[in-house]
């Protein structure tokens, strides 16, 4: 049996980064240095389907301050 066909019974929890990135993290384990929680917990797949509906736009946060910054000036 390989490790893809066992069954996966992590409860994971949504996180982000300062520039609004979204990542899954096991929810039994400590956020890793610059991420925080979002308030999503479940399935891998529950995790994953909440972060394809809310991160409509994967540009880094501070890509889109300097987009808007150049469109103000």
């Amino acid at each position: 049996m390989s490790w893809d066909d066992r069954e996966d019974n992590t409860i994971y929890k949504v996180v982000m980064n300062h520039e609004e990135q979204y990542s899954i993290w096991p929810a039994y384990r400590e956020n890793a240095l610059g991420w925080s929680d979002v308030g999503k917990s479940g399935t891998k797949q529950e995790c994953l389907d909440y972060i394809k509906e809310v991160w409509t736009d994967m540009r880094p946060l501070s890509l889109l301050q300097k987009m808007e910054e150049q469109t103000e000036g």
